[in-house]
């Protein structure tokens, strides 16, 4: 085959895998071009109509953000579908205010620690360390509940990447940690345990026969989602998947990761049931976040909405207070 027209490091610093399969990318990016293309004459129209775009619940906002932002306009739609502008507004002072505190020195030490074992093949990454530690510490501090957890490297080291602004990064972290993936990264991780749970009761609902294979050979539904959850799916899909995901999820909430982890399941649905061991499972656990069907991201994310079928909040609601009052 001939060398691919597509350099080995992407967009956005990361170096491709060794196994990334140039062939299939090209297929996939000879479309996706034409629609990112697209996407942004689109988007910049719209911007120069409504600059504000907070909480903005509009069947149109929804349908552009479904099909994606545009990478030079990723950072300020983040910050205001979010509601992150406006918890800046409320607070302006209050980034500032926590990097000149007294740091936990064991909290320091935590942090130095992760720093370097984040995104350690980005090109851009040893650019922004010292603003990555500056997010991490200043969250660690304003929420005291969470402190620093592993994890939370990946989420803010991503936004960075992406908004290029710190101040940013922080506003759009605290948006996740204490709303879209509540209790996730506390020493308990209670929400991201009950999360799990509601997440098998859902594919109970639709193909109860996969966590009967799961269960067959010993491997829980935990093992498999939790990296998924804690990072967001960061460090897990392919990158440009991850910020078409958190596109959606910046604007529709943790509803969003229910309907990721169920696609990701129920499209293997076959594959998972023909699996004869616990270590064919799980290779095809790990082989399918890869794949073109990932690698796709515009196609993933269009299946996202329909793979898993009627997902209302109102049903997580409700699965989680059942799981709670289970665990008691």
């Amino acid at each position: 085959m001939a060398a691919s027209k597509f350099s080995d490091i992407d967009e956005y610093g990361f170096k491709r895998d060794e196994d990334f399969d140039y062939k299939s990318y090209e297929i996939v990016m000879k479309n996706y071009l034409t629609v990112l293309t697209n996407r942004r004459i689109k988007w910049d129209r719209y911007m120069k109509k409504k600059p504000n775009l907070f909480r903005n619940d509009s069947n149109q906002l929804k349908r552009y953000v479904r099909k994606g932002i545009p990478v030079h306009l990723r950072g300020e739609v983040w910050m205001s579908i979010s509601g992150g502008f406006q918890l800046q507004k409320q607070n302006p002072e209050l980034y500032q205010s926590l990097l000149k505190t007294q740091f936990d020195a064991e909290i320091v030490e935590s942090i130095k620690i992760d720093l370097p074992r984040t995104f350690p093949d980005n090109i851009f990454f040893d650019n922004i360390k010292l603003q990555l530690f500056n997010v991490l510490i200043a969250y660690a501090h304003h929420n005291k509940d969470v402190g620093y957890c592993q994890g939370l490297n990946y989420i803010a080291g991503l936004i960075l990447i992406v908004t290029k602004d710190e101040e940013w990064t922080f506003w759009l972290l605290k948006v996740i940690v204490d709303d879209i993936a509540s209790s996730y990264h506390t020493k308990t991780m209670t929400g991201l345990i009950t999360d799990i749970e509601v997440l098998k009761e859902l594919l109970n609902k639709r193909v109860p026969q996969i966590n009967q294979q799961l269960d067959k050979f010993g491997l829980p539904l935990a093992v498999i989602t939790t990296k998924w959850l804690i990072c967001l799916f960061a460090e897990v899909l392919p990158i440009e998947t991850v910020l078409r995901v958190w596109d959606c999820l910046f604007l529709e909430g943790y509803k969003i990761l229910f309907r990721v982890s169920l696609t990701l399941l129920l499209n293997q649905k076959d594959a998972i049931l023909q699996t004869e061991d616990i270590s064919s499972l799980a290779n095809l656990f790990r082989d399918m976040l890869k794949g073109q069907t990932v690698t796709n991201c515009h196609q993933f994310i269009n299946s996202i909405f329909t793979v898993p079928g009627t997902l209302k909040r109102s049903e997580i609601e409700m699965l989680r207070r059942k799981v709670t009052l289970d665990r008691r």
